[in-house]
């Protein structure tokens, strides 16, 4: 219905935020990492999803499309709705999240309230097979464009696997990747740097 809403901040509360678009104030549920983006009377773009029920018509919204597109992975796991979702989101930034699923870490899910450990072992048992496909590249494979170094091979894949359950095409992440050192940075470091890097190509 919507992709994105872009007007001024009217309104800010937990896990809503209310976006004036040309005078029609618009109701968005979201994550504190979004609201923590927000400014009250600033002007402001949420990428969103609309959920229409029998007796209400829901918006949530986010502050980039990345985590929009987890938001709606993690709706489409058995058990999890809107509401856990957006606590699983506001518990950690997107790149941690994606990283999270990834390695296995239920901890991390379970310090979202409400969310237990079949819950968060379900969302990474039904995520990490979305990435079943293509998630790795070839062991040892460089991306800094100088040849083949020998890198560790969990990093580079775990690295691009995250990259991937945002949305991101394999060709993306391997342009984000080229020039990163993936050698002497953690894994999270290696992430954010990827996308800054493709937030900076979108500008």
């Amino acid at each position: 219905m919507f992709y994105y809403l872009s007007g001024v901040v009217a309104h800010k509360e937990p896990y809503l935020a209310v976006i004036d678009c040309g005078g029609v104030g618009y109701a968005c549920h979201t994550t504190t990492y979004t609201l923590s983006g927000l400014n009250h009377g600033e002007k402001a773009k949420l990428f969103t999803h609309v959920n229409v029920k029998e007796d209400a018509i829901e918006i949530y919204g986010f502050g980039t499309a990345e985590e929009l597109h987890l938001f709606k992975l993690l709706i489409g796991v058995s058990g999890v709705g809107p509401k856990a979702a957006l606590a699983i989101l506001s518990a950690n930034t997107p790149a941690n999240l994606a990283m999270n699923i990834i390695t296995g870490n239920e901890k991390a899910l379970t310090a979202a309230p409400g969310v237990g450990k079949k819950i968060a072992q379900r969302v990474i048992l039904e995520l990490k097979d979305k990435l079943a496909k293509g998630q790795t590249q070839a062991a040892g494979e460089s991306y800094s464009g100088a040849g083949v170094t020998v890198i560790p091979e969990n990093k580079a894949s775990e690295a691009a696997a995250a990259l991937q359950v945002l949305g991101y095409s394999r060709e993306e992440v391997n342009q984000a990747l080229r020039g990163i050192d993936l050698e002497n940075q953690t894994l999270e470091q290696i992430i954010r740097a990827a996308l800054r890097g493709m937030a900076a190509n979108v500008k």
